[in-house]
């Protein structure tokens, strides 16, 4: 199986193919395609007429006495420069144009088709590699329709009207041409395959070092801290090394086909010349006639020796379009089924969990949970706790339907969410996690993210009850003040009320609560705990429990480890019980046995 898929892989590498994928992107705009086809055919027909004047004019202008002809002819001339000048202006813009235009519609359409794949993907990809396709890869497209393609095609019609010519000025000479051709095509054809392998190493490696400065760069802070700048720099200069290797080598592989594909053409076209020349010599063809035979001659060689750049480029381009196909091909493994199951109005907030079984894809032979069942009334609070591993976090993403159980199944409000809109789904649920998303935006934008159609006055009251508003008064710019990259400029506490101002906006009847640990001081976890007080009424909820506080609220406690329910219940009743939850817990909250026990009581 490897060994077809690599063949099939190799395949595709000596193809332009994977730029079909193009044509859709570019057939929406018919209007610029038909200018740009038009202007690029009138600037390659006028291009060929001038070897017709150079003929005339070497073979009646200078024998001409009449000083009237050769004012017209050169007066001629200049009309035809300008017409060509005008149809080369017309073409590039309107190829340009389009190239911006195209590029700009396949960077929408990958961006938003990525954001509807599963979190399964981005569990085996990395995020700054997806991002050197939108950026660099998507460059190259727009080079290649842009100007690539365009110059491909001007060539196409110049050399094919220069052929045309050529046998019609002299069908002997051309058919010395012809059987040069092969003898042209054949070196730039095995080269180009070349190209075209070497581009997609260039890319990949590229592709590699970008992102791996995009995590380190996400992390600064961390790589200061510990003082790695020299590692972190030393790895990031061998990645690159690596990059430029590889371009080096497919930009040496194009000077190659280049030097072949220039040397072998000029090379027929002196043969051609030396045919030539024995012919005006013995009377069988005028000097005008050569000369334009000639210039047809050079105007072909041009074309094909420009055809095989413009190969490599293309070969180039259509490496990033098979990356980029690559990405448009992934197809999210959480799917809206064709006819969803609508969930009841009003929503209850009702949670199930039927005999649940889930592996991670990444880790498909350790169960995640297992046998995982429970129920959650509506308005009800539980309290999840457990040691790291235990499959607290996962309960979350399966209730999100970012993953399908194995086996079992989830209900909500008495749907099997599997069979409704994930959309429709998470639309009923609010999550404040514990490494809280804070954008590179302001803090009315980032409270707004929770619903973005939500008017000033509902984002000014969510920011109350959450007491964000409590810091944001003393900011100059109020909740226009911009929060920085991941919201650097807030404080842990902070950037926790603005995760529950968005959950309190988004009014979900069920809320997710992945609790903040001891990363908050004591006045930031008392505005955050009255916040969440305030969250939490009247709404289900489910809460990775980290603060005795908040397990004491909890209506019942569910115990896992290593995927599994192992006891239920009241934090007095559990704590009686002396079981893993009596030992996690005298662990876990620092408040000593005295306070421990009074709880329990």
């Amino acid at each position: 199986m490897a060994r077809g898929t690599s063949a099939e892989t190799q395949a595709k590498r000596r193809s332009l193919k994977p730029l079909g994928r193009l044509i859709p992107f570019v057939m929406r705009y018919k209007g610029h395609v038909a200018a740009a086809l038009f202007f690029l055919t009138l600037a390659g027909v006028t291009t060929l007429t001038l070897p017709l004047a150079v003929r005339r004019m070497i073979d009646h202008g200078f024998s001409s006495t009449d000083g009237t002809f050769i004012a017209n002819y050169f007066s001629m001339l200049v009309v035809i420069a300008a017409v060509l000048a005008l149809a080369s202006a017309c073409r590039y813009y309107f190829v340009v144009t389009l190239g911006e235009r195209v590029v700009t519609d396949i960077r929408s359409s990958v961006f938003a088709h990525v954001t509807t794949l599963s979190p399964s993907f981005f569990d085996r990809s990395q995020s700054g590699e997806i991002i050197s396709r939108l950026a660099a890869d998507t460059t190259q497209i727009k080079s290649a329709v842009g100007a690539t393609a365009s110059v491909a095609l001007r060539n196409i019609i110049l050399g094919l009207g220069a052929v045309a010519m050529m046998v019609v000025t002299s069908p002997k000479l051309s058919g010395l041409v012809l059987a040069a051709i092969p003898v042209i095509v054949l070196p730039l054809v095995a080269f180009g395959r070349s190209v075209r392998a070497k581009s997609r190493l260039a890319q990949d490696t590229l592709a590699n070092a970008t992102a791996y400065a995009s995590e380190q760069i996400g992390a600064v802070r961390t790589l200061q801290s510990f003082t790695n700048e020299r590692l972190v720099t030393g790895k990031f200069s061998k990645a690159v090394e690596m990059a430029f290797e590889a371009a080096r080598s497919s930009v040496l592989a194009r000077a190659l086909l280049t030097f072949v594909a220039i040397f072998t053409i000029f090379a027929s076209v002196v043969a051609v010349l030396w045919f030539g020349s024995r012919d005006v010599l013995t009377g069988a063809l005028s000097p005008g006639t050569l000369g334009q035979f000639l210039l047809y001659s050079v105007f072909a060689a041009g074309a094909l020796g420009a055809l095989s750049e413009v190969w490599g480029e293309l070969s180039q381009a259509a490496g990033a379009a098979e990356r980029l196909a690559e990405l448009l091909d992934e197809q999210p493994t959480i799917k809206v089924p064709a006819n969803p199951v609508p969930f009841p109005v009003p929503a209850k907030g009702e949670v199930s969990f039927h005999a649940v079984d889930f592996a991670y894809p990444t880790r498909p032979h350790r169960s995640a949970v297992h046998d995982l069942s429970f129920e959650v009334k509506p308005g009800e609070t539980i309290a999840i706790v457990g040691p790291s591993g235990a499959g607290k976090t996962t309960v979350f993403a399966l209730l999100q339907r970012f993953y399908d159980p194995n086996s079992g199944a989830v209900l909500v409000d008495g749907i099997d969410i599997r069979g409704a809109d994930p959309v429709a789904l998470r639309s009923r649920i609010a999550t404040v996690p514990q490494d809280v998303t804070v954008f590179a935006a302001s803090i009315r934008d980032n409270i707004a993210f929770g619903r973005p159609d939500a008017s000033e006055e509902e984002i000014i009251a969510a920011a109350k009850a959450a007491l964000v508003d409590e810091f944001v008064q003393r900011l100059p710019e109020g909740y226009n003040t911009m929060v920085g990259e991941r919201g650097v400029t807030l404080s842990g506490g902070q950037r926790q009320r603005l995760a529950i101002a968005r959950a309190v906006l988004r009014n979900a009847p069920i809320l997710l609560l992945d609790e903040a640990t001891s990363a908050l001081d004591a006045e930031s976890e008392r505005f955050v705990q009255h916040a969440l007080e305030s969250l939490m009424g009247g709404r289900t909820t489910l809460v990775i429990a980290h603060r005795l506080a908040t397990i004491l609220k909890a209506d019942r406690i569910i115990v896992m480890d290593d995927g599994r329910i192992v006891e239920q219940g009241t934090h007095a009743a559990l704590v009686k019980k002396n079981g893993i939850y009596a030992r996690l817990a005298r662990l876990q909250f620092d408040s000593g046995n005295e306070a421990f026990e009074r709880a329990a009581e």
